[in-house]
């Protein structure tokens, strides 16, 4: 009965060690598959996703600089930064609707293969988020140092 015991106990401890070593693996194998590049898709829709939580922000400094454009008047710089936030916000829209008229969602979110048309497409749809992104960053970064000087 001892032995049986003994026996129960090591097969116990054999198996809770070949678990480990199967969740270690597991673990291992999905470090790899998060340390590959990511595709083309994905490095364009996280440009898009970095930027578009800022999308409120954009409409938080334009009503803040709207009072302070409508006493300076269009030339103002208020009214050119805001000016500048509403342009950003457009781009932004724009973006998205064109790139969901090329794009459907199995490509987008499911890494759908593009036919070579749309990985031409893409490479497009890249350089246009990154310049929405770069507007985007450069109207309120400017809306932001006129409001901090009021």
């Amino acid at each position: 009965m001892k032995n049986l015991v003994v026996i129960l106990a090591l097969l116990g401890m054999f198996s809770a060690f070949s678990c480990k070593e199967t969740k270690r693996a597991e673990a291992d194998s999905k470090e790899k598959v998060n340390l590959e590049e990511p595709t083309k898709m994905e490095h364009v829709m996280k440009i898009h996703d970095e930027v578009m939580p800022k999308m409120g922000t954009l409409g938080k400094l334009v009503g803040q600089l709207k009072p302070l454009a409508d006493s300076l008047g269009i030339n103002s710089a208020e009214a050119k930064a805001m000016k500048d936030l509403q342009d950003a916000n457009k781009a932004m829209m724009d973006w998205m609707q064109g790139f969901g008229n090329r794009f459907d969602s199995e490509e987008i979110m499911k890494g759908k293969e593009l036919s070579d048309e749309k990985k031409k497409w893409l490479l497009e749809e890249e350089e246009k988020v990154i310049q929405v992104k770069n507007d985007i960053n450069t109207s309120i970064k400017k809306a932001q140092e006129l409001l901090s000087q009021q």
